[in-house]
């Protein structure tokens, strides 16, 4: 698995370090002050996390439980998170509506 992340203290710690490396996770990490370079993922992410991984305990999460957390996330967000800017339908319907 592959987590993009800023540079944020909680990224660079050892114990986060650590915890990455036993759980099989690759890290990769965006140059120093340049949100704007990956702008989109950036928020995607920032969403991601908010609206899941913050809702566990990481020691109990297992590489499979991470994964399907994501998978699961992922459907959720194109097929049913309405966004306002999608006047207020997911990504899905808003592509339907546009065909």
């Amino acid at each position: 698995a592959l987590l993009h992340r800023d540079q944020s203290s909680v990224y660079t710690s050892k114990a986060y370090y650590q915890a990455c490396t036993e759980k099989g996770i690759t890290r990769y990490m965006s140059r120093k002050g340049t949100p704007a370079d990956h702008a989109c993922i950036e928020w995607f992410h920032s969403v991601l996390k908010s609206e899941t991984f913050y809702l566990h305990n990481w020691r109990n999460l297992t590489k499979d439980s991470i994964t399907d957390i994501g998978e699961k996330y992922i459907i959720f967000y194109n097929e049913s998170r309405i966004q306002q800017r999608l006047n207020d339908q997911s990504p899905t319907e808003y592509r339907r509506a546009a065909a």
